[in-house]
């Protein structure tokens, strides 16, 4: 920091791994069981219930997987479209991509950064057979906007809801709105599992399918009846995923409570607004710089030792794979404006404050 000792740094995102995830890990070491197995299945049903899903979860080894193979489930290949937003991670697209189906790009709500359903209805053509919203950062997209169109044109919904563990709208979690919805284990979301990923289904034969595709297309050893995959969790990441469930509530409270201080302290930026009857859990806090945004990151990091993160700076229809001709205006501006200040639980008060005082101070010298 300026004319000051540099403290230490703040990074961005902050994995949390205690003595109680080792202990659980050690325990499936010691047990002989590491590939998929009971902890993988006791993981699915508390998955369900500790976030309200009245539906089967069915837990594989990436969110990406998990994505590509609910997809594959619920029927979606060669000759269909499916809707995504462009701001987002690529793994949105390429899990369509991936089926043999066409990722076809729509532009985002400006404040929840969240596909718009407006937009979606712009987009749908014969072809289109789903709608796949983003909960971005942990702000759930409007799903009654997106269940409307989708009824209107005969199609499925998909939820992407890899950032958004504990969100909800008017007290509905997401990932019950869908014929799947995908929750990423990634060692940076809101929980972890070490890596993985977990999908909640509505029915029986999407679930049915979810565990054939995941495990080489058996059901029962040698009896293979589709052309599947090695997707599956192991035990030892299960056993990871059980003992963050015991703990993720906590830590997104902690969350919450730090967005509301930056919220409340903020100047010069754009905070994130919420909208009405959304419980954001807060993956990601991120504002928008009107102004150089790279030079006020930049300057954060040099200066003041405080990380932040740049999600998605080149949206996924201008990546070298899809390369979409379509014009995106409030996609284009979230890409050069955004940015993600730490809000993760491990910060304490005193971060808080610096994280605050060096926004603030950059942010009216024009960074």
């Amino acid at each position: 920091m300026k004319g000051t000792e540099v403290s230490e740094f703040i990074p961005p995102a902050k994995p949390i791994i205690g003595d109680e995830e080792r202990e659980a890990v050690d325990r499936v070491m010691r047990s002989g069981m590491i590939a998929q197995g009971p902890e993988v299945a006791a993981f699915e049903t508390e998955f369900a219930e500790h976030f309200g899903l009245d539906r089967a979860c069915v837990a594989v080894n990436s969110g990406t997987s998990g994505l590509h193979l609910g997809l594959l489930s619920s029927g979606i290949g060669p000759g269909d479209e499916v809707i995504v937003p462009s701001f987002t991670f690529a793994a949105t697209a390429n899990s369509v991509a991936l089926t043999g189906a066409t990722p076809i790009f729509a532009d985002i709500d400006p404040e929840s950064f969240c596909l718009d359903p407006r937009s979606v209805e712009a987009a749908v053509s014969e072809r289109t057979a789903g709608i796949m919203p983003v909960h971005l950062y942990g702000h759930p997209a409007d799903m009654a906007g997106h269940l409307a169109v989708a009824e209107a044109h005969g199609l499925q919904v998909f939820e992407d809801a890899a950032q958004a563990h504990g969100a909800s709208l008017d007290g509905r979690p997401v990932g019950s709105f869908g014929t799947f919805a995908m929750f990423s284990l990634y060692p940076t979301k809101n929980m972890t599992s070490g890596e993985g990923g977990m999908v909640s289904v509505n029915g029986p034969e999407v679930e049915r399918l979810m565990r054939l595709y995941r495990n080489q297309g058996m059901e029962r050893q040698y009896e293979n009846e589709v052309v599947g995959f090695n997707n599956r969790m192991t035990d030892i990441h299960a056993a990871i995923g059980r003992v963050q469930l015991t703990k993720v509530d906590a830590w997104t409270e902690r969350r919450r409570a730090n967005a509301a201080f930056l919220d409340a302290n903020l100047e010069g930026v754009t905070t994130p607004p919420v909208a009405e009857g959304a419980r954001h859990v807060y993956h990601q806090y991120t504002i928008r710089v009107r102004d150089d945004r790279d030079g006020l990151a930049a300057a954060l990091r040099e200066e003041y030792a405080v990380g932040s993160g740049m999600f998605y700076p080149i949206p996924n229809h201008r990546l070298a794979p899809f390369r979409a001709e379509v014009d995106l205006p409030r996609t284009e501006s979230a890409a050069a404006e955004c940015l993600s200040l730490p809000v993760h639980p491990s910060l304490s008060q005193g971060d808080l404050e610096r994280i605050v005082s060096a926004v603030n101070k950059l942010a009216k010298a024009g960074a």
